[in-house]
C-alpha cells in the first residue's frame, strides 16, 4: 500500500469510535411514486421494513437487471446483502460484484477480476461509481453500494435498509419458497434487539478495536460482552433469536459471530473469551453456518487479509495470522431440539450456490481445498 494512500490515521482517531452512518438513503422500490411514502422515523442506524423516505432522497423502480449489488465478502455489512440475496432467491434479479478484501484509503477495488475492473460496471474501484453519481463525494466509499448499471452510478450504500427493502420491495423476484425474514408479528419485540445488536455487538466490537484510548476502549470491551452473556442465556431456550425460525435478526448478528474468532477477538482486543467458549452461541452460530445461504457466503481468507491489511492503526506491519483452525465451524450443533417448526417455518432452503459465486475452495470449510 502506497505511502500516498496509506489507511494510517483513517481509523483510530482518538478517544471513542464513532461511526459515520450518514448514507446515501436513496431507495430501490416496488412502487416508486412517492406519495405512499411519509417522512417517518425510520430507525436509521437499522433501517426498518416500513421505512418512509429520508428528506432529500430519490426513489428508483425495482427492475430485474438493472442494478448490481457491490458488496465485499471480507465486509459483515456487505456480507449481510449476500445472506438475504441468496435466502430470498435474487440471484437472477440483482447481479452481485465482488471487490477483494483489501483496499487503499481511496475504496475497495475490483482486484479480483479478470484485468482488475468490473465484467459488468468496467471499473477498476467503487470509488469510480460515486463519482459517477457526486463529483468528489465527501464521505466514505462503503459497500454495500447497489449500483444503476445503465449509468455505472451508485443508488444506494445505506446497508441498514437494503436487507430489509430485499425483503419488501423485491417480492416479485422472490424465489418460490423464499422465508419471511421480517415476522411482522414480532417486529415490536425484534427491532429493539437488532438496534442493541448493532449498537453493543455489530458496531461494539468496531469501538473496542479502534479505541483511541483506554477508558473508550474498556466501556465497548464491557458492553460489548454484557450483550454476548445476554445472548448466550436468550439462546439457552430458543434455536434462533426470535424463535424457531430464521429472521433478520439472526442475518445481522451471524456475519459478527462469524468473524469473532478469526478476527474480532484478537485484532480487535475482544478477548475476555473466544466464540467456542459459549456453548450457545458458539451452537447457534454453527446452525446457521451449516444452513444454505449463510456459512456459504463466508470466505474467512477474505475476512483475515481485510482486517489485518487495511488496519493499519493497528496491525501496521501487515501480517495475517495463519489461524485459527476452523474445521470445528463443521460440527453438529444440536440445536433443532429447541424448536417444533424447520428453519425457514413455511419457506424452503436455497439451492446450491451458483459455481461463478462459490467460495474459493480453501476458504472455508465448506469448500475444503
Amino acid at each position: 500500500m502506497s505511502d500516498e494512500y496509506s489507511t494510517k490515521g483513517s481509523y483510530v482517531t482518538g478517544g471513542e469510535f464513532t461511526r459515520d452512518t450518514n448514507y446515501i438513503q436513496d431507495r430501490i422500490v416496488a412502487d416508486a411514486s412517492a406519495e405512499h411514502y411519509g417522512h417517518k422515523d425510520s430507525h436509521s442506524k437499522i433501517g426498518h421494513p416500513d421505512a418512509g423516505l429520508s428528506e432529500g432522497a430519490q426513489l428508483w423502480p425495482v427492475e430485474a437487471g438493472r442494478y448490481r449489488l457491490v458488496a465485499a465478502r471480507a465486509c459483515p455489512w456487505a456480507n449481510r446483502t449476500l445472506i438475504v440475496r441468496r435466502l430470498l432467491g435474487l440471484e437472477d434479479a440483482l447481479s452481485i460484484g465482488l471487490p477483494g478484501p483489501t483496499h487503499d484509503a481511496r475504496s475497495w477495488t475490483f482486484d479480483l477480476d479478470p484485468e482488475g475492473k468490473d465484467p459488468v460496471l468496467g471499473t477498476e474501484r467503487v470509488q469510480e461509481n460515486y463519482f459517477k453519481r457526486f463529483a468528489d463525494y465527501p464521505r466514505g466509499i462503503t459497500v454495500p453500494a447497489i449500483v444503476d448499471i445503465p449509468t455505472g452510478a451508485v443508488v444506494t450504500n445505506d446497508y441498514p435498509q437494503i436487507t430489509w427493502d430485499m425483503s419488501t420491495q423485491w417480492k416479485e423476484f422472490h424465489r418460490e419458497g423464499a422465508p419471511d425474514l421480517i415476522a411482522h408479528d414480532q417486529l415490536d419485540e425484534m427491532l429493539p434487539l437488532i438496534k442493541r445488536i448493532f449498537t453493543e455487538v455489530n458496531n461494539g466490537v468496531y469501538r473496542a478495536g479502534f479505541a483511541g484510548d483506554q477508558k473508550s476502549y474498556d466501556d465497548a470491551y464491557d458492553r460489548l460482552f454484557t450483550t454476548l452473556d445476554y445472548l448466550e442465556e436468550r439462546l439457552s431456550t430458543r434455536r434462533f433469536l426470535m424463535g424457531d425460525y430464521i429472521t433478520e435478526a439472526d442475518v445481522r448478528l451471524f456475519t459478527t459471530l462469524a468473524r469473532f474468532d478469526p478476527v474480532y477477538h484478537g485484532h480487535f482486543k475482544a478477548n475476555r473469551n473466544k466464540l467456542i467458549d459459549m456453548p450457545n452461541l458458539w451452537g447457534y452460530a454453527r446452525d446457521l453456518f451449516q444452513t444454505p445461504g449463510f456459512g456459504d457466503t463466508i470466505d474467512f481468507e477474505q475476512i483475515k487479509a481485510h482486517y489485518y491489511v487495511v488496519h493499519e492503526d493497528i496491525n501496521p506491519t501487515g501480517i495475517i495470522p495463519k489461524g485459527p483452525d476452523l474445521a470445528n465451524w463443521l460440527e453438529a450443533p444440536d440445536r433443532e431440539e429447541l424448536a417444533e417448526h424447520g428453519p425457514f417455518l413455511n419457506g424452503t432452503a436455497p439451492d446450491e450456490v451458483r459455481a461463478e459465486e462459490r467460495v474459493q475452495a480453501g476458504h472455508n470449510p465448506l469448500y475444503p481445498a
